[in-house]
């Protein structure tokens, strides 16, 4: 992710559309829960977009999720949230990359904390989350967005 400063006009950086969907997702967790996500991954393809929040979720969720019970609400309230809220993105989406979004839809790994945020124009969706690199034992780089 490229930094800048806001105060900086004249040697600021423009931002790609991943970068700026990236941060209205942040600014929209934020809003939804009171807590921004530590990083968001943003993958953007011709009909498919994959919005990743990591560690997005708050300490008591995590506890909560810890039986399989609460792992459920956990996972039930965030689908709720993200259905109230999704509309508001769906336009960001649309004003951002100039396509409509038909399908969205959000899925949650309470155990890591991670929200998926997934919107197509109609194709089939499917999120795979890596483990860490076996060779370099790290996971993937994701860049924590500086807050807003």
């Amino acid at each position: 992710m490229v930094a800048f400063s806001r105060d900086e006009q004249m040697d600021k950086v423009p931002l790609t559309m991943e970068q700026r969907l990236a941060e209205v997702a942040s600014v929209m967790q934020r809003q939804r829960t009171g807590r921004a996500p530590l990083a968001v991954t943003v993958v953007l393809s011709d009909d498919t977009l994959v919005v990743t929040l990591h560690e997005a979720l708050t300490p008591a969720e995590k506890a909560l999720a810890k039986s399989p019970a609460g792992a459920l609400q956990v996972q039930e309230f965030h689908r709720q949230l993200f259905s109230n809220s999704c509309d508001a993105f769906k336009d960001e989406i649309m004003r951002i990359t100039g396509r409509q979004v038909r399908e969205a839809a959000a899925e949650i790994e309470p155990a890591t904390g991670a929200v998926v945020h997934a919107f197509t124009t109609g194709a089939m969706v499917q999120v795979f989350r890596l483990a860490k690199n076996a060779a370099a034992g790290t996971e993937s780089e994701h860049q924590p967005l500086e807050p807003l």
